[in-house]
């Protein structure tokens, strides 16, 4: 073979060579594009079942339940805004003769509990012969019970941890550490207060009091709330336990009136509501949000909002 021939060759082979890999690349892409369709067509499908699923045998008539499990906060799964879209779906269903608060919920934000029990307050005056039964599962405490003082009637398990009714705010101080350490602390302010519950500054005893008096008149609008809801039920002379913050058993609710009885959403459903067939009317996180969330990825935004914050809670 000469070697013009040998180059020519050479030539004709690389040119087919790269016209063999841009058809590789071509039908890569191709083929990336299928396989992203496809997961996105899987999730939409997904989420339209999930949702029909949702509304099963809500033409018939049904007793309407909406969850409030989890912490009570506006960037978890039980936030005033999805729990009150639910219950508006249930209290607007006329074939739902009765909704079920079903709680397993330490407590949480006493702003997202305060929105869900005076939206519930408005749906009973909006639909008077429509009752509302709060049940609750392992626990329903502070925030959780708060939400459930807005029920007609709230059922336990005589296992199940109800109360907790009080206010808690916690951080850390590391002002000790931090001379330890030779760390200087520069914190520009405007405003005498503004760093008040800055972890990394002196804890002064005027700010400790106004603080305090800020924490007692959340107990006060708490208590204030269950009072209203469970009125005359409440055992009289049992005020300074009942709000000390302290916890119960199912059994011992009854005895304090912080229940009416015991039994299951189910039993609720069969014995109290007569209408057996439950629908779940609470809205669900997207398959997405669900997933990311169970990778942890706002655990180290919790942690530090609690550190630095010192933020109070229904807990």
């Amino acid at each position: 073979m000469s070697q013009d021939n040998e180059q020519q060759w050479i030539k004709q082979y690389m040119k087919e060579s790269f016209a063999e890999q841009k058809r590789s690349r071509r039908w890569g892409v191709v083929f990336k594009l299928l396989t992203f369709a496809y997961l996105f067509v899987g999730l939409y499908l997904f989420i339209d079942l999930s949702s029909l699923k949702a509304s099963k045998g809500a033409d018939e008539t049904h007793t309407a339940l909406v969850q409030v499990h989890g912490v009570i906060a506006a960037d978890q799964d039980a936030n005033a805004n999805a729990i009150v879209t639910g219950l508006r779906r249930a209290f607007e269903n006329e074939m739902s003769k009765a909704v079920i608060l079903h709680i397993n919920s330490p407590g949480g934000s006493p702003v997202q509990a305060g929105y869900v029990y005076d939206e519930i307050k408005r749906l009973r005056n909006i639909y008077p012969n429509k009752r509302v039964y709060a049940v609750i599962s392992e626990l329903g405490a502070s925030g959780g019970y708060y939400i459930a003082a807005a029920a007609d009637e709230i059922y336990a398990d005589k296992a199940s941890l109800v109360g907790s009714i009080g206010v808690t705010a916690s951080s850390f101080g590391f002002t000790d550490t931090m001379e330890k350490l030779g760390v200087e602390r520069r914190h520009f302010t405007a405003g005498e207060h503004k760093a008040f519950l800055d972890p990394f500054s002196p804890l002064k005893e005027d700010e400790k009091v106004f603080w305090q008096q800020v924490l007692d008149k959340t107990h006060q609008q708490f208590i204030d709330v269950v009072k209203q809801g469970r009125g005359e039920r409440l055992v009289a002379d049992a005020d300074q336990q009942l709000f000390s913050g302290l916890i119960w058993n199912g059994e011992q609710a009854i005895e304090l009136g912080l229940i009416d009885g015991l039994g299951s959403a189910g039993k609720v459903a069969r014995d109290i509501i007569k209408a057996e067939e439950i629908v779940n009317y609470t809205v669900q996180p997207s398959p997405l949000d669900a997933f990311t969330k169970k990778l942890g990825l706002a655990l180290g935004q919790g942690i530090s909002q609690h550190l630095v914050t010192g933020s109070y809670s229904l807990q």
